[in-house]
């Protein structure tokens, strides 16, 4: 079966957004091939356990690539031949396909990359979130290449397979990220350079992949990166337009029904987005369950509920606010292989919600210090600022509309009462592995033993 082809009259690139981070790239040929051979000094000396030198490459994402080198190393990669690949088969590649909602954004990713990657020999690829190889266009030669090294369709390209390379370190710093030559963990990968991008869903921050374009390193250009960052953000902005429309519709199938009720009650997309409200303040969103059902249903702002079914979404009705405690258990997993969650319990039953990255990160600061932080202290654990008080004050705010009972403040803390189980990741390199604050760092550092006694 061959790649599926793209549409590439699709879509079109982009202007790179403002203070999009993006590491500097090689800048000639002779840079290219000092760059390949310093780095293939720093890789023999973090294979064989010795300090890295001073004198780093000028243009190179030293911080990414080391911290990605130290997450590979802990978990014993082969830098001769990876881990074992067990690539999808047909059908569950197809599968993924199908239910992926990059699927919809595949002419806007190719209209703006595959012509470029046309012209430079390279090939333009989308994994999704557990960075399997969905989508592959390009080259003919490069992608044979690319067979080569297992680099094809359904091919888990995470780093605890392959190592260090630009999809998985993407994936895992959640930042567009260059990995150029030896600063790959594999040695069959240092003649190759890749640019690689996250990409969200613009409703909640979820990740859904990445997009990448890769190649010989010797005909990689350095405005490569910037330009899978700006296609990336125009992707997020096409998927941000279908939501919106999207709203629209279910608003005005929703109106004749709300226009008829009496009380309390909102219209909301499948993923908990308000279109509609009436008789209350409406919320922007209400954090639904994964599989919610029509029926009766215990929400942690609005109590016991009914759920009805709407074309495109559902029909919420708040019932009358409920006598009996409020949440009494708190799970903050922050190992789980389907990333950083939250699951609430309480009398009237439980309620399970994906974090955001900065939700994890303050969720844990909480956790990790029961008596509470006052907004300084939480700054300084952030960004190393205790100035910075207006961005934290807002995270909270945003978390305490979703999380009901659960966080008090004066100073911010999870509840009396609530018993708050916290599970980190076996690794400690991999507890919250895109942050960058200062305590989630020193908290790696220490190996992740802080906890709620």
């Amino acid at each position: 079966m061959s790649d599926r082809p793209i549409d590439r009259a699709g879509g079109r690139a982009g202007e790179r957004p403002a203070g999009q981070p993006v590491e500097s790239a090689v800048r000639s040929a002779q840079d290219i091939r000092e760059t390949a051979r310093r780095l293939a000094g720093l890789h023999e000396t973090a294979l064989t356990g010795d300090h890295l030198p001073a004198d780093l490459p000028r243009d190179t994402p030293r911080t990414v690539i080391g911290e990605s080198w130290r997450r590979v190393l802990d978990r014993g990669v082969d830098p001769e031949r990876g881990s074992d690949q067990h690539p999808l088969s047909v059908a569950e590649l197809e599968h993924r396909r199908q239910k992926s909602q990059l699927a919809s954004i595949l002419p806007v990713l190719g209209g703006g990359l595959l012509p470029t990657a046309d012209a430079a020999q390279q090939i333009m690829v989308v994994t999704d979130a557990d960075g399997r190889v969905l989508w592959r266009e390009g080259s003919a030669p490069i992608r044979r290449m690319a067979d080569r090294l297992g680099f094809e369709r359904g091919a888990d390209w995470t780093e605890g397979t392959v190592g260090t390379n630009a999809i998985g370190t993407a994936l895992v710093a959640r930042s567009p990220v260059l990995v150029h030559s030896a600063e790959h963990f594999l040695r069959s990968h240092h003649t190759w350079t890749c640019a690689a991008a996250p990409l969200h869903d613009p409703r909640d921050g979820r990740l859904l992949g990445t997009v990448d374009v890769s190649g010989p390193a010797h005909s990689f250009h350095p405005t490569t990166l910037a330009l899978v960052s700006a296609v990336a953000r125009l992707a997020e902005g096409e998927l941000r337009s279908r939501h919106h429309a999207s709203l629209e519709r279910l608003r005005a199938s929703a109106a004749p029904v709300l226009a008829r009720i009496g009380g309390r009650a909102l219209a909301v997309d499948p993923h908990g987005w308000t279109a509609a409200v009436t008789g209350m303040t409406p919320p922007d969103r209400v954090a639904l369950p994964k599989e919610p059902a029509a029926g009766p249903l215990w929400l942690p702002r609005y109590g016991m509920c009914t759920l009805e079914p709407l074309p495109g979404g559902w029909l919420i009705r708040p019932g009358r606010p409920e006598p009996a405690a409020g949440p009494h258990r708190v799970v903050l997993d922050l190992g789980g292989p389907g990333g950083p969650a939250v699951t609430v319990a309480g009398p009237a039953g439980s309620w399970s919600h994906a974090l955001t990255p900065r939700h994890a990160e303050l969720l844990f600061l909480l956790a990790a210090r029961p008596p509470g932080r006052s907004a300084a202290e939480l700054a300084r654990d952030l960004f190393g600022d205790g100035g910075r008080t207006v961005t934290v004050r807002a995270e909270l705010s945003r978390l305490r509309r979703h999380l009901g009972g659960v966080l008090a403040h004066r100073p911010y803390r999870f509840a009396d009462g609530v018993e708050v189980d916290l599970r980190l990741p076996a690794r400690p390199a991999e507890l919250l592995p895109h942050s960058t604050a200062p305590a989630v760092l020193a908290a790696r550092r220490a190996g992740a033993g802080a906890g709620r006694g």
